[in-house]
């Protein structure tokens, strides 16, 4: 008996297509890349021994993707047939990505001495001697049971230079390996003390024994930038001048905000503030807190003899803002810890005239030609306000998660008290010689009309 088959309808061909495509993407394919991992931490040795220089990298094997690592059974590595692949892998996402310079010339490409898994629970990376020895034995057992996953990477690099006292830096740029790379770099210069580094993502060119004027131009260049690229700072120095744009109350506006925040920020890198992991909740929560007050201090009539007295007082809390970023970035000073510190002031002031040098002409120009003073000081101060309350709260809610506990009274609180007390002594000090400066530039009592701002009516 003939059966003739009954002509499909566009609907079944539909419904069939549609299942053939889900299972087609169901299906793992064989040259699939691996996802991307959430955490990358890797560890990095730079030794220069005579002409050569040793760079010893131990990375997780996951972060290698667009490798398909041979595995058995459950998911363990097949170490026999990995070894050919881990040369490619270190060739690929790791040698390219690494820049090494010798003065201001780049050194050429590096050799791949050796390459190797290592067992997660191995700790020779803790010393360059052990990390070495490890890299150059033998390869694990074929029969170990290590789960791909958790494997890691040991790879020796060796590049050419000309002396081992040679000025070297390195351009690491290690990122791609994960959504959150955190490299800890360890440089172990021949007859010195070893250097750490630790900086997640890309840190740039990195100067692993800076001249002077080297990590001076680097300070400056972070101090000048993290002014301009900190939206709270900049709304705090533009309340400052919003009621006072003539040059002499300006002087000594910014003259006392510019000591304040000098004083704090030299004493938090001499390690002269507490470590509880409150504290830089507290100071963003005050940062906030000091722009809402001078906003309102401006909607309601700011004075000139009582406002650099309130911009030094907030200057030190600023002062405490500006030392966070500085100190992830002082591990860069090399030996020259003091000219970081002043020049990364320096390119903060840089970084405050520019902003007064844009805003002052802008503030006065719309002020002239749009908006009458008085209005426009309490348009933008209330804007100003409502910006800054709305992260004084949000910052004052992250503070509540942390847990305040009360020091105990011992000897170390007492040292902590007194030295408080020297503090006060000489921010008391402080205060009374700029007092002397303000009156001496002002050169009179403040006149109403010229150095204040009409109160409100």
């Amino acid at each position: 008996m003939l059966i003739t088959p009954r002509p499909c309808s566009v609907q079944s061909l539909c419904v069939a297509g549609a299942l053939v495509t889900t299972l087609a993407l169901a299906m793992p394919l064989p040259g699939m890349a691996h996802d991307v991992p959430a955490t990358v931490t890797a560890l990095v040795y730079v030794k220069p021994e005579g002409q050569r220089l040793r760079l010893l990298v131990r990375v997780p094997l996951e972060a290698m993707r667009d490798i398909q690592w041979p595995v058995r059974g459950p998911g363990y590595l097949e170490i026999a047939r990995a070894e050919p692949l881990i040369r490619d892998a270190a060739r690929l996402w790791l040698a390219g990505y690494i820049e090494l310079y010798e003065g201001a010339v780049r050194v050429g490409d590096p050799q791949i001495v050796a390459a190797r898994v290592s067992l997660p629970s191995d700790r020779s990376f803790e010393r360059y001697e052990r990390a070495l020895a490890l890299a150059l034995a033998p390869p694990l057992a074929v029969a170990t049971e290590l789960i791909w996953q958790q494997a890691m990477m040991d790879v020796l690099f060796e590049y050419p230079i000309a002396s081992d006292q040679s000025r070297l830096s390195i351009k690491p740029s290690l990122a791609h390996l994960g959504l959150r790379t955190t490299t800890v770099l360890r440089f172990l210069p021949p007859g010195r003390p070893e250097r750490v580094f630790q900086y997640p993502g890309n840190p740039g060119l990195v100067r692993l024994d800076p001249r002077w004027h080297q990590a001076a131009l680097r300070f400056v260049r972070l101090g000048f930038s993290h002014i301009l690229a900190g939206i709270d700072h900049l709304l705090f120095v533009v309340c400052l001048v919003i009621p006072f744009r003539r040059v002499r109350p300006l002087i000594a506006i910014v003259t006392s905000f510019t000591v304040a925040h000098s004083i704090t920020l030299i004493g938090s890198a001499l390690g002269l503030v507490p470590g509880a992991l409150w504290f830089p909740p507290l100071v963003e929560a005050l940062i906030a807190l000091s722009i809402v007050y001078m906003a309102f201090e401006n909607i309601l009539g700011a004075k000139l003899e009582r406002r650099w007295l309130v911009a030094f007082g907030f200057g030190l809390v600023h002062g405490f803002g500006f030392s966070f970023a500085l100190k992830e970035s002082l591990q860069f000073a090399g030996t020259h810890l003091t000219s970081a510190l002043l020049t990364f002031n320096l390119g903060v002031e840089l970084g405050q005239l520019v902003i007064l040098g844009l805003a002052i002409p802008v503030l006065s120009a719309l002020f002239r030609h749009v908006v009458a003073e008085r209005l426009g000081t309490i348009l933008l101060s209330a804007l100003v306000a409502h910006t800054a309350w709305h992260w004084m709260t949000e910052r004052a809610s992250t503070l509540r998660q942390y847990q305040f506990r009360w020091p105990s009274l011992d000897l170390a609180l007492v040292v902590g008290v007194m030295r408080g007390l020297m503090a006060v002594l000489i921010l008391a000090g402080v205060v009374w010689l700029l007092y002397g400066v303000v009156r001496r530039v002002l050169g009179a009592p403040p006149r109403p009309g010229l150095d204040r701002a009409p109160p409100f009516s």
